[in-house]
């Protein structure tokens, strides 16, 4: 198990499996020293956790735990690519997309759902640029999405 899986069972999270792409890609692309992921949803065993715009249906609170879900799904595609997660050595830039009522404004307060937790399982490694988008609809009806790049070494 690698240190970073340690950090996350530590957390009481387990890596899950890569989701399946719900069409025509793949979870993550490695190009050179970066690896890229797809935007992932918060699901558990393929089940999408909730749905709807978060300001309505789904609360700030309960987004920013599903952003946690869609990070731990990133990084379960970022291991399906380089192996062993110990080998990132940056998280670059994530990219947060909110689906939100229209009065709602609090889209960077749902993606530190995924911020703080690669801060928690990088530590520095962890520390990224970021953008926190409000959209209309997402996939399926989630209420977030989450993509990441990273930096490896190897």
């Amino acid at each position: 198990m690698s240190k970073v899986e340690s950090k996350l069972a530590e957390l009481g999270l387990t890596l899950p499996e890569v989701a399946p792409p719900l069409a025509a890609y793949v979870p993550a692309v490695r190009a050179g020293e970066f690896v890229f992921t797809s935007g992932q949803l918060p699901l558990v065993a393929g089940k999408l956790q909730n749905s709807g715009k978060v300001g309505a249906e789904v609360t700030a609170e309960e987004a920013k735990e599903l952003a946690q879900l869609c990070a731990l799904n990133a990084l379960a595609a970022v291991k399906s690519v380089i192996g062993d997660l110990d080998l990132i050595e940056q998280v670059v830039k994530v990219v947060g997309f909110v689906a939100s009522a229209p009065d709602f404004t609090g889209q960077p307060g749902v993606v530190n759902g995924a911020s703080e937790l690669l801060g928690q399982a990088l530590g520095a490694a962890g520390v990224h640029a970021r953008s926190a988008v409000g959209v209309a609809v997402l996939p399926l009806d989630a209420p977030v999405e989450v993509e990441i790049q990273v930096r490896v070494r190897g």
